[in-house]
């Protein structure tokens, strides 16, 4: 594996990372998230209620492998369209992606989140390949991605709004790594903590994070009590009843 403490190929000046390392959550932070399960609704709540953006649903963002949960530090990327043309850049080999360079410098559990273009793919089989063997979560993009079953092949879980086989090689040109974006109007910095499921993607301001986590794993506590109550058979009414006071008590 290429040294972490420079730039893995000449693909992206090295003045385009804004870090070399993205801020690490505190000890205890995401192992405190995934006890939580499939808990992206949960932090849905908890996010409306301490008035933090942060929520992007699952008919936007499509997992490619159902019945994942994923939790971990945001590793950013930015994309943007290359001036030339594509059959030029492609018959000269002009490949100005670097995704490889977030893979160079991610850690075991880091989640890739690319902010990228729509109708051209931001990360293919051979990308996802490289990110399983760093040990990475998975994946969020935003734009399209290819080679589907090779990621899924892999065990690379990618959350993603678009599907298609047309290559970025030659199209797409990556701008910044480790820099704040922007995912369908959700603002994501460097160490953000991601939870991605079925019902949708998290992002978590890592300076929140602790504060999130509490709420979360109290508001989970509470929904666990109510479908115990659910389960003894108690009529419908009593179950609003309980509804209301276990609400009351948040």
């Amino acid at each position: 594996m290429a040294p972490k403490d420079k730039p893995l190929t000449g693909k992206i000046d090295a003045s385009r990372i804004k870090m070399m390392e993205v801020p690490r959550p505190e000890q205890g932070l995401i192992e405190g998230f995934k006890a939580l399960g499939d808990a992206s609704c949960v932090v849905s709540d908890v996010l409306d209620e301490l008035g933090i953006t942060g929520v992007l649903g699952a008919s936007l963002y499509r997992p490619t492998i159902a019945g994942r949960c994923i939790v971990g530090p945001a590793l950013t990327v930015r994309n943007i369209v290359q001036r030339e043309h594509p059959y030029e850049t492609a018959r000269n080999k002009v490949n100005k992606m670097a995704e490889f360079e977030a893979h160079n410098l991610a850690l075991p559990g880091d989640v890739i989140v690319i902010d990228g273009v729509v109708g051209i793919s931001n990360m293919g089989g051979i990308s996802a390949q490289t990110g399983k063997r760093q040990g990475e979560a998975g994946a969020i993009i935003s734009g399209a991605i290819r080679d589907v079953a090779h990621s899924r092949s892999v065990d690379y879980p990618v959350w993603a709004t678009e599907i298609t086989p047309v290559t970025g090689k030659w199209r797409i040109q990556t701008v910044e790594i480790n820099g704040d974006i922007d995912m369908s109007g959700v603002r994501v910095s460097p160490g953000d903590i991601v939870i991605a499921d079925d019902t949708g993607v998290c992002f978590v301001p890592i300076s929140r994070a602790a504060e999130v986590l509490r709420a979360a794993t109290r508001k989970a506590q509470l929904e666990q009590e109510k479908c115990k109550v659910i389960d003894t058979g108690i009529p419908v009414y009593e179950v609003t009843r309980f509804q209301t006071d276990t609400a009351h008590k948040q």
